[in-house]
């Protein structure tokens, strides 16, 4: 009986578990990409920032339509600034999530070894 429930625990511990963490460890990653908009972001790199355009009216007026032109140009590199700003944050936090998360994954799988040394050297400070 004793051997049967060890092994139900080497079968959850190794499979079950293992396999839930890795499905919400990617549950993480994907939620972190989508939090920062990484690919949305990519998309419309160039696009005015907040979306910040001014209009060049009726009629052709020299002196108007170079400010507008400058004006929308200065809005759409402030945009393109800020979104490499943000996808960069996005994937550094991504990259330090793959790693936390593989640390801990590693940390689960020599788990057992670790509560069984813990075990024995805790015997071994009491002798």
């Amino acid at each position: 009986m004793q051997s049967l429930l060890l092994l139900r625990y080497v079968k959850w511990h190794y499979l079950d578990a293992s396999r839930d963490i890795l499905k919400g460890w990617g549950n993480i990653l994907w939620f972190n990409f989508n939090y920062f908009s990484v690919l949305l972001l990519i998309q419309t790199f160039f696009s005015p920032w907040r979306r910040i355009t001014w209009d060049y009216g009726r009629g052709f007026d020299f002196s108007r339509y170079l400010f507008t032109f400058a004006s929308n140009l200065v809005s759409r590199i402030l945009g393109a600034v800020m979104r490499s700003f943000l996808i960069a944050a996005g994937i550094v936090m991504e990259f330090a999530l793959l790693f936390l998360g593989s640390l801990f994954f590693l940390f689960w799988l020599v788990l057992p070894a670790i509560i069984i040394a813990a075990f024995f050297y805790g015997i071994f400070l009491l002798f």
